[in-house]
């Protein structure tokens, strides 16, 4: 894997986490604006439409750059618009990066062959 590849991965990493706590907020805010006095969906709706923006893009350069499958786009896509999605794209974004690393570092000692 090429630095900008593993760069957009963890662009993408990165953003997954704010994105899925801004969501749930904007939830929560959208339920006290209808049980109680408080209105804080103008700003949190803000926010997290930001956020979101931000991790489509990253999605699109990652998915460009790794050149997923339409399974695994559509995967990360679908767990940006479901609540708490982003953390489990956050783990299996990591996930992935480790086991990059690791069979880099076999490739590099000469422990595994290349195809």
């Amino acid at each position: 894997m090429d630095i900008k590849t593993a760069s957009s991965l963890h662009r993408l990493r990165l953003i997954s986490a704010p994105e899925a706590v801004s969501f749930v907020l904007l939830i929560i805010a959208s339920v006290l604006k209808r049980t109680t006095d408080f209105n804080a969906v103008p700003a949190l709706g803000m926010i997290h439409g930001i956020l979101f923006i931000i991790y489509v893009l990253f999605w699109l350069d990652a998915w460009n750059r790794t050149k997923w499958e339409f399974k695994t786009a559509a995967l990360y896509f679908v767990l940006s618009v479901v609540p708490l999605g982003g953390f489990v794209a956050e783990r299996k974004l990591k996930r992935a990066a480790d086991d990059e690393v690791i069979a880099a570092r076999a490739r590099r000692e000469g422990t595994v062959e290349t195809a």
